[in-house]
């Protein structure tokens, strides 16, 4: 019984140096992947090239929110095990956190959503529909989706508290009711719905596609005079919104694998949060929490490097364009101090 009990102890202890690691190291690399890649990602879609296309500025938006997702979500896990978390002890701060945190990451989905949705317009063979892809309509679309997560996730500065115990982490929900909601507002509204919603209209555009191109080969045997401008043109705007449609594609399926699991364990948490369970049970759902909430952080960050490699020469391009920018900036900002100390030393 004893040795038992011993090697459940060394079990537990070594369980516990494995989160402490993975909180530090392995979010350590989420954060600097994440923040360079949402960064790079607001630079390059707030360019004149796209600035003026509805789905890259739904994507700038949700970049943004990301950012914002993974600075008040990672920040207190990369310092754990050498400062203290002052959001596991002050009730104010844990309250802001957890609202921050939960808000931005659905604006972040959700914006996302409405660029499926944009993408479907525009693939759309009715001119009406088309016409709903624009600038001001996704203005519209992202004051919707920020004061909605802000509304729903307002109980989050209710639940949330500070030095809790038996719970996934110090700053949670506390009582079975908040922790219902909490989680099922997560699982709902910031995974389920959006991703949903992503893969009825990401399928439906697909779709819509292939019907176009059949229109447009049936036309090209009736139609044999077409002007060389307006044809350039189409090509031009073709390739930028296939392009997008790849990126919104490959970015569906890897939010959808990345986020569910998360959803997955929080409902079980829940439902098994009133169960006797022993330490060793406890230190085993906590390495797994704290694993698949990373995870969650790595779709928020991903966005950069999933547009860089799917989007074709459309999003490199402009990527390139930002990087002979920012080199001939910094060129005359150092050729500037150069004759300045040329002048000072004459």
């Amino acid at each position: 019984m004893s040795s038992t009990s011993s090697l459940n102890v060394d079990s537990i202890a070594s369980l516990n140096s494995i989160v402490t690691q993975i909180n530090r190291y392995f979010a350590t690399f989420i954060f600097i992947f994440g923040c360079v890649g949402n960064l790079l990602n607001i630079l390059v879609l707030s360019q004149r090239s796209l600035r003026s296309n509805p789905c890259a500025l739904l994507f700038y938006g949700s970049s943004i929110a990301g950012l914002i997702s993974i600075i008040a979500g990672l920040t207190p896990r990369m310092l754990s095990g050498i400062s203290t978390d002052l959001s596991d002890t002050v009730q104010w701060i844990c309250k802001i956190r957890g609202f921050t945190l939960f808000t931005s990451r659905a604006i972040a989905f959700w914006l996302i959503m409405l660029a499926t949705i944009d993408r479907w317009l525009l693939s759309c063979t009715d001119v009406r529909r088309r016409h709903f892809s624009t600038i001001n309509n996704a203005i519209r679309g992202t004051v919707f989706v920020v004061l909605f997560s802000i509304i729903i996730h307002s109980q989050c500065l209710y639940c949330y508290e500070a030095n809790l115990v038996n719970t996934p982490g110090k700053c949670f929900s506390n009582g079975m009711a908040c922790r219902l909601i909490n989680d099922m507002l997560f699982a709902v509204c910031a995974i389920l719905i959006p991703l949903s919603v992503m893969t009825t209209f990401g399928l439906m555009t697909i779709t819509n596609i292939r019907h176009s191109r059949n229109r447009i080969h049936s036309g090209q045997i009736s139609t044999v005079r077409q002007s060389k401008s307006t044809t350039t043109r189409s090509k031009s705007s073709n390739k930028t919104d296939q392009r997008l449609l790849v990126m919104l594609l490959v970015q569906v399926i890897l939010l959808a694998l990345l986020t569910i699991p998360l959803s997955i364990e929080k409902i079980y948490s829940t439902l098994t949060s009133n169960e006797i369970k022993s330490r060793l049970r406890v230190t085993i759902e906590n390495i797994i929490y704290n694993f698949v909430l990373l995870l969650t952080y790595l779709a928020n960050g991903m966005q950069f490097y999933i547009y860089t490699l799917s989007g074709g020469s459309v999003f490199r391009k402009a990527f390139f364009n930002l990087m002979r920018l920012a080199g001939r900036t910094f060129i005359k900002w150092l050729r500037t101090i150069l004759l300045c100390q040329i002048k000072f030393c004459n």
